[in-house]
């Protein structure tokens, strides 16, 4: 199977290539230095010359408070570069696969959002993203569109490497406590899309690392984890305000991935303690 994984540089791409290795696919991963997704006619180009049997596209702008201020560059990442990618999907007969986030939703409520809850963004990031979703069903007959959140891999910065730094000069820390979501180990994720995209089982699926947290309560795990003396002081949204408004609860249902067969991710503290393995590898 030949698979195009956009994103490549990234944290998801960068593992979506190393386990469709494992499996003897033949990958190619790209990134920004390799192809300039926002030009139409080289995407088209492109992809009609690697012919791939399916496309991931896990490649977006996801600077989340920037993007409030340049939603031009956001759009043309995280829309126009969709649809150029997924009509060359169409040309070429290749599946195709969209990574979609849990910015989508509003935030609102407890309880975890289903596949076919209504899209409500709150922010430009995440309207930016449900308009490349949208694209995607528009233009393609058989599509995967699949959401995740609070991703965290070897390639790239994320939360657990940033609470690490900063465990080395501080003793306290002020984390945020009343947004819930899934910490989400990329290389438990690059697996399950891997195995999805072998299939025709498609559609809009959520797939997270399983359980729920706080980003404070996800801290205390890193800090345990890692043997780090670090206080830890739950503060509100509003007491850490950013340009763009994160939903405060983004809880995710993975029910469509059981009933479709697929095995569910592991708990997001046994994801942790396997990425904390392996960034100790990395150092070495």
């Amino acid at each position: 199977m030949k698979v195009l994984v956009t994103g490549y540089n990234g944290q998801l791409g960068y593992d979506v290539v190393r386990e469709g290795l494992k499996h003897g696919f033949n990958m190619h991963g790209i990134g920004r230095k390799d192809l300039d997704l926002t030009v139409e006619e080289d995407v088209k180009k492109y992809i009609k010359n690697i012919k791939p049997d399916a496309i991931i596209h896990c490649a977006a702008y996801t600077a989340v408070d920037n993007a409030e201020d340049d939603k031009e560059t956001c759009r043309n990442v995280n829309v126009k570069a969709t649809k150029y990618i997924a009509t060359a999907a169409k040309e070429t007969k290749a599946k195709f696969m969209y990574i979609s986030t849990d910015y989508v939703f509003d935030g609102a409520g407890e309880r975890p959002f289903v596949e076919t809850d209504k899209p409500s963004p709150i922010g430009y990031y995440g309207l930016s993203k449900y308009e490349g979703e949208k694209v995607v069903e528009q233009l393609l007959e058989n599509w995967f569109i699949v959401r995740i959140s609070w991703v965290f891999g070897i390639n790239g910065n994320n939360f657990v490497k940033t609470m690490l730094r900063l465990a080395e000069s501080r003793n306290e820390l002020s984390v945020v406590g009343d947004q819930f979501g899934s910490p989400t180990y990329t290389f438990d994720l690059a697996r399950l899309l891997i195995d999805m995209i072998q299939t025709e089982k498609f559609g809009t699926y959520h797939a997270t690392n399983e359980g729920y947290c706080s980003w404070d309560e996800f801290a205390k795990e890193i800090f345990k984890q890692a043997n780090k003396r670090i206080t830890v002081n739950s503060i509100t949204s509003e007491q850490y305000p950013t340009r763009a408004i994160r939903p405060k609860n983004s809880r995710l249902s993975k029910q469509k991935l059981i009933d479709n067969g697929f095995k569910p991710l592991l708990e997001w503290q046994d994801a942790l303690k396997q990425y904390l393995i392996e960034l100790t590898q990395e150092v070495k």
